[in-house]
């Protein structure tokens, strides 16, 4: 799975199926078709491998991260940040919104791709129990498009067909509809597909569970949610790592809490985006490939490297800054006995780059600190330090008043505790932006407090508390796990919601998991004063592309999503 092959894109604009030959030449040399291809065993499996391959456009990217942690209760934006817009809910969220007309083309050609092999699997020379086995996966993988479309603009169109021309009309499908679909989909998925497979990647039973777990949790199915789960907790082989640093250790990266991921590799030439959309090319016409790989590493580090006594290096990370927490997301950790919060962000750097250099101090002067290597160069904090014992530290300090005001609000946005969980130090030069970290999508820890969850919903408070602690306890510094746990009249959603800050910070969920609990405009306007004024509750979907609403002949039937220009 390390190599899928791309052999369908499908462009929702025109919804045509072409092969990628079609961006180097349009005369097809070759003689090689859609459906002379697909009737091989070798052709059949590509376009399942196909299948999977958009999901690495969306986990691990900046686009796909950005719509999915900031405008939330935990991140914003940093100074880097490309696409401001959906961070801060602002007029500029719109149908022209480059990113999101991106992301609504790839998972409409995914969807496509899904629709193109469950149609040709049947006619396959493959085996019958082999036929079955992909078509779980197709399914599986169908469901988990639908679900990313209609969570992320609503009821918008629907298809299950295989597109082969040109379709000017789209239509207009209920929310309900598209979970009938999913659900379908995922119950055949459950059926047929093995309960583990040799190719790392692949969908599998587990996989299938946990995701229809969580679309039960979605959709307030609380009793079906709390069973799904359990079977993937009690019935296979995972397990919690040990400690919650370990799981982010790069060579760990496969390990027994995983249930599923994008799996990513270090090969440079596999990790080349060889298809998109809309293929950049430069002056002369060729063809410019994009940086693949798992990017998450790049994008919530803020810019130590312009400090003194730092240069960038690769234990630190290439600081592009576009994500950064908000004071909220630092204060729900209790560092003393919760070991995620040194594990998730780094708060001090350790100089690289020695020698004397003058560190301004807070009356405008500043004086002169000499840093020997690996002695500290900075350090952030949460907290507040007094002026004058700031000053005296040899060395920078990031406290909480340089970086947040009172309120909150970000005073700078590139200096501040950077993420670290996603950093890639197996990297072989400071530049280089592929990373070949997996990108977790459901891990044991979701299913543990998805139990939790459905579990309070259905007044179920000591079996939600028994699940929620299991994740309290593994994240508790030894000899604190007492001091970690919570009674079963503690147990809230907004508990649940903070616990899940904690555990998935920048795992691109927490936006969908606002918007499920329906705490998205409450938890925004209470913690993150960047979009706090802008919300609205039609921010719930986002805006169809405008280049989409031009391109249909129905204009009067497939209008714009509500209060989006």
């Amino acid at each position: 799975m390390k190599n899928i092959s791309y052999k369908i894109f499908a462009l929702m604009m025109a919804l045509v199926t072409v092969s990628c030959n079609d961006f180097l030449e349009e005369e097809n040399l070759t003689g090689l078709t859609a459906d002379g291809y697909y009737v091989t065993e070798e052709g059949i499996e590509a376009l399942v491998n196909s299948c999977y391959t958009p999901m690495r456009f969306w986990y691990g990217k900046e686009d796909g991260i950005a719509l999915t942690e900031t405008g939330t209760d935990i991140f914003t934006r940093g100074n880097g940040m490309e696409n401001p817009p959906v961070a801060l809910y602002n007029s500029d969220l719109s149908g022209a919104n480059n990113p999101l007309n991106f992301h609504w083309t790839r998972f409409y050609s995914a969807l496509n791709s899904t629709n193109a092999a469950i149609a040709r699997i049947p006619a396959s020379p493959l085996s019958a129990s082999l036929k079955l086995t992909r078509l779980g996966e197709a399914r599986f993988l169908r469901a988990f498009y639908l679900w990313h479309i209609v969570e992320t603009w609503g009821g918008v169109h629907l298809s299950t067909e295989e597109v082969t021309s040109v379709q000017t009309t789209a239509n207009k499908t209920s929310v309900e509809d598209f979970y009938t679909q999913i659900f379908n989909d995922l119950e055949f998925a459950l059926e047929h597909l093995p309960e583990s497979s040799n190719d790392y990647g692949r969908a599998i039973k587990p996989a299938a569970e946990a995701f229809m777990a969580r679309m039960h949790l979605t959709r307030g199915n609380y009793a079906e949610a709390a069973a799904l789960g359990k079977r993937v907790i009690n019935n296979y082989n995972y397990s919690l790592v040990n400690t919650y640093a370990d799981l982010w250790n790069i060579n760990n990266v496969r390990n027994p809490e995983i249930v599923w991921a994008v799996n990513f590799t270090a090969d440079l030439i596999l990790n080349r985006e060889l298809e998109t959309p809309v293929t950049p090319q430069n002056e002369s016409g060729n063809i410019l490939l994009r940086d693949g790989g798992n990017n998450s590493h790049l994008f919530f580090i803020m810019t130590y490297d312009q400090l003194p006594g730092m240069a960038r290096d690769i234990v630190n990370g290439r600081p592009f800054a576009r994500f950064m927490p908000t004071a909220f997301l630092l204060d729900l950790y209790n560092e003393n006995i919760d070991s995620r919060f040194h594990a998730t962000f780094q708060t001090v750097w350790y100089s690289n780059r020695p020698g004397t250099y003058n560190i301004p101090l807070s009356d405008g002067s500043t004086k002169p600190v000499t840093f020997a290597a690996g002695d500290t160069a900075i350090l952030a904090t949460k907290y507040v330090i007094p002026l004058a014992q700031r000053d005296a530290l040899p060395y920078n300090v990031i406290d909480r008043s340089r970086t947040y005001g009172p309120n909150g609000e970000p005073r700078v946005r590139d200096r501040y505790m950077s993420l670290r969980k996603f950093l890639d130090p197996a990297r072989p030069t400071i530049s280089q932006q592929q990373g070949q970290r997996d990108a977790f999508v459901i891990r044991l820890a979701e299913m543990y407090l998805l139990v939790a969850e459905a579990e309070m919903m259905t007044g179920n408070l000591s079996e939600a508390a028994n699940h929620f602690n299991v994740v309290r306890r593994r994240a508790a510094y030894p000899g604190m796990e007492a001091q970690m746990e919570v009674s079963a009249a503690e147990m809230t959603i907004d508990l649940i919601l903070d616990e899940r800050a904690r555990e998935f910070a920048g795992e691109q969920i927490r936006w969908f998991d606002l918007k499920r609990t329906g705490k998205l405009i409450e938890r925004v306007q209470a913690h993150n004063p960047d979009a706090a004024a802008n919300i609205r509750p039609f921010h719930m979907v986002r805006p169809i592309p405008q280049a989409m609403l031009d391109a249909v002949s129905n204009k009067s039937e497939f209008t714009q999503n509500e209060g989006y220009l």
